[in-house]
């Protein structure tokens, strides 16, 4: 009853033009004509498919009243007060003619009465509007409500089954609920019903296509990407430190629990040298901590639609505001913030844009950004509170370039306990892990052209003839070492 209550409100506080965004357009409707009663007004509905028509008592379609102009002249013609919602006319809003006819129908509503009602999946309202306009938004179902929704529909299919049960147990339960969350009714119960007629059950492997789901929903615009299954520590070699503080972490963070003068932990930079395996730990945390990876290509939200790139980075921080609990990665995210002059200040509106939703977040989205340099990446972004820690991850050490060399080959079906991890170790020093797993691929092409099973001969010889970037560009690395010396954790 609160969204009722609310647009009853809306509609007592004679504001002549209502906004309502959404998809669920006979909610809408069927909310509509439960509180016409009460504010006593006739009820019409306009299509660009029927046309106008009084939708209250049934009386169908107003002959000739199809085209957006004459519907507009005759509402401002009409004597008799009334309520008109006009569906998906968005479009329309754009013609000077039709704006500045709405302007007046609701600038004479102290006279006429007349409620313009815009539904639509989107509404772009024109600025001499919005003062004569109210938006109303739907809210989403909450905990109480999506659980009741589940039940609904299991109580339908067990009618349909003989009686039968559906299967289920307790978490699996709170987790679907979880996941549920964020989306519009119409939605929960497409994906509550699916899940349950498919198999007359409710089990964990249900939980991934949920996620898969609803990420398809709310990302439309493409603007991230979703990965549900994700990496586990034991694939990343080294990092004892930072994996010992995201364990410290992971309880709290699951449970988006605050007390003991605790917070629900809000995420980390990886800054770095090129291909030490910050994009894998990215997808370890999630791992770590159980929930999805969603992805935001900087690219993409420059180039997606050109001069929006704060409302596309909006739109991207609300999807993972829904979709979460989740770890939101920002790649490289000094390409996308770095400060200058020729870009019209698009990136420090942007920039402006993440810290103020790091900082008000509250939703269970932990932000894992990773970055390669430190020249051209912002001060407000980097000071200290704006990320729970900042981590360096430098080229691996001995111990550590030891533990990564039987991880790949392992990746790769074979079997590491012929290969000597320390020889290994000792001649790639300076090697990145990405450049470890390339001279472990190359050997393994050699060995094949040579009709041979791979030999510790066949990566030493790899790694003899690469240079490694760390020779490369000495210089820049000793440069990104000196920064991080006094302003970063090290992960080892």
């Amino acid at each position: 009853m609160g969204d009722q209550k609310d647009l009853e409100l809306i509609f007592q506080s004679r504001i002549p033009i209502i906004v309502i965004q959404t998809h669920e357009e006979i909610r809408v409707l069927d909310m509509l004509k439960k509180i016409i009663f009460r504010l006593n007004k006739p009820l019409y509905s306009w299509t660009v498919t029927e046309g106008l028509g009084r939708i209250d008592l049934n009386m169908g379609q107003t002959d000739g009243l199809v085209e957006p102009l004459q519907v507009l002249r005759h509402i401002k013609a009409s004597p008799d007060e009334g309520i008109y919602i006009l569906l998906d006319f968005h479009p329309f809003l754009e013609d000077p003619v039709n704006a500045r006819l709405i302007k007046e129908i609701a600038q004479a509503y102290y006279k006429t009465g007349h409620h313009l009602v815009f539904v639509s999946h989107e509404i772009d309202i024109p600025d001499d509007l919005r003062k004569l306009s109210a938006q109303f938004e739907l809210q989403l179902p909450d905990a109480g409500k999506l659980l009741q929704i589940i039940k609904d529909e299991a109580f339908a299919w067990s009618t349909k089954n003989n009686n039968r049960k559906v299967s289920t147990d307790n978490k699996t339960l709170d987790a679907l609920v979880r996941n549920l969350g964020g989306l519009s009714t119409g939605d929960v119960r497409r994906l509550a019903r699916k899940v349950i007629f498919d198999d007359g059950a409710i089990t964990e492997s249900d939980l991934s296509e949920v996620m898969s789901a609803k990420y398809e929903l709310l990302n439309q615009d493409g603007l991230l990407s979703f990965e549900y299954d994700t990496q586990e520590f034991s694939n990343v070699g080294g990092m004892s430190r930072l994996k010992r503080w995201l364990e410290l972490r992971k309880i709290v963070f699951q449970n988006n629990r605050s007390g003991h003068g605790l917070e629900s932990p809000k995420g980390i930079l990886l800054l770095g040298v090129q291909g030490c395996g910050k994009s894998l730990m990215c997808r370890a945390v999630a791992g770590i901590f159980s929930v999805p990876l969603l992805r935001l290509d900087f690219g993409v939200l420059y180039n997606k639609f050109f001069g929006e790139s704060e409302k596309n980075l909006r739109q991207a921080l609300h999807t993972a505001e829904v979709m979460s609990p989740c770890v939101l990665w920002i790649d490289e995210i000094e390409k996308g913030l770095a400060t200058g002059d020729n870009d019209g200040g698009t990136s420090r509106r942007v920039l402006g844009t993440l810290l103020t939703w790091m900082a008000e977040n509250n939703k269970m989205v932990f932000l894992v950004a990773t970055a390669n340099g430190i020249d051209t990446l912002p001060p407000e972004l980097i000071r200290k509170g704006r990320f729970d820690e900042i981590f360096f991850v430098d080229l691996p050490d001995s111990k550590t370039r030891s533990e990564i060399f039987p991880i790949h080959l392992q990746k790769r079906g074979m079997n590491s306990s012929g290969f000597d991890p320390k020889v290994l170790s000792a001649a790639s020093e300076g090697f990145s892990g990405a450049e470890i797993e390339q001279a472990i691929v190359a050997a393994l092409y050699v060995s094949y052209a040579e009709k041979k099973g791979l030999s510790m001969e066949h990566i030493l010889n790899e790694l003899a003839s690469s240079r490694p970037l760390s020779v490369v560009m000495a210089e820049k690395i000793q440069q990104l070492r000196s920064w991080a010396a006094e302003r970063t954790v090290s992960v080892e």
